[in-house]
């Protein structure tokens, strides 16, 4: 059975499923890094659903579709490593990289002025 999916359609279902594995990280995971893995599992998922739809049928698959993907490929990589600055920065501020509830801290104890 397998062998009769072509990428049109085993690249919407696996997408739909890493879209899945990804959203259940986000939710469940505390850490920020694993946080920002999830998303990055999230989007990937979204690029091969948009894949897998732009190479249905027998033409060819559709160029935009494809530069469309590499260009929010290039957005993705800029937005994780964005994001992990960003990480490493409140790890250096309160000592640990996990959302916790309540106000946030710096690692001495004390809260940030408010502007």
């Amino acid at each position: 059975m397998i062998e009769s999916l072509d990428p049109g359609t085993l690249y919407p279902f696996g997408g739909a499923a890493l879209f899945a594995l990804g959203l259940h990280g986000l939710i469940r995971r505390r850490h920020l890094i694993l946080r920002i893995l999830a998303v990055n599992i999230m989007g990937s998922g979204v690029f091969m659903v948009f894949l897998g739809i732009a190479a249905r049928g027998d033409a060819p698959p559709d160029p935009v579709a494809q530069a469309l993907t590499l260009t929010g490929i290039v957005v993705a990589v800029s937005a994780t490593a964005f994001a992990l600055a960003l990480t490493v920065h409140l790890a250096r501020l309160t000592g640990h990289a996990v959302l916790l509830p309540g106000p946030l801290r710096t690692h001495r104890g004390n809260r940030p002025e408010d502007p």
